[in-house]
């Protein structure tokens, strides 16, 4: 974990601690959780050059990825939606309303449907933010999708990026055929918002 919080600033570690206690509360899986979350920081660094975001939205997804999942409290169905729902309410959260919205909607966004303005959540934030929970959940998608077995699989991966498409070359310790297929799977949101064809390349090591 200290590899993930070492950058942070004073405020956003507390706010970071108070993520953890909420995520521990709702008794998170902590490998899969740490496990996405570094596969969605590694690919929101490959993918700078085409998003252009900057630390305070890497912050978000590192948050998101940490929360992601922890609607599984209320059990696996609609989970995405719970967790959505429980990082809106918690009074464990300091955050302000638009932040609650911002990280309630990249994680609602991590699987199920993308986004779509007939959502009450997603229609709430102005262009910009509607733009920005698009594109960190595009980048949480797939690194969900990279850890499908929750067997920490994938163990680093690079991107190249081209006019015509986004190639992600990851690096196993074993073979990852589920990982693979997920992680095409839910790549459509980041194929849809960088009008790019998404290709996972895979290298057991």
């Amino acid at each position: 974990m200290n590899d993930l919080t070492a950058s942070l600033q004073a405020d956003q570690l507390e706010i970071w601690n108070e993520s953890l206690t909420l995520a521990k509360a709702c008794d998170f899986e902590v490998g899969h959780s740490f496990q996405v979350i570094r596969l969605a920081l590694r690919l929101f660094d490959e993918l700078a050059p085409m998003h252009q975001l900057g630390s305070q939205e890497r912050f978000r997804l590192l948050l998101a990825g940490l929360l992601h999942d922890i609607g599984w409290a209320e059990g696996w169905k609609r989970h995405h939606k719970t967790s959505l729902n429980i990082i809106l309410t918690s009074p464990m959260l300091s955050f302000d309303h638009r932040e609650r919205l911002l990280i309630g909607s990249i994680c609602r966004y991590h699987r199920g449907a993308l986004p779509n303005l007939k959502h009450d959540h997603f229609s709430s934030l102005d262009e910009k933010d509607r733009l920005l929970v698009t594109q960190l959940s595009a980048i949480l998608r797939i690194a969900d999708g990279l850890d499908r077995t929750h067997r920490d699989i994938i163990r680093d991966l690079k991107a190249d990026i081209d006019k015509d498409t986004i190639r992600i070359s990851c690096h196993c310790s074993a073979p990852a055929g589920d990982e693979q297929h997920e992680g095409m799977n839910k790549g459509d949101l980041l194929e849809i918002t960088y009008h790019r064809k998404l290709i996972i390349e895979w290298t057991i090591k």
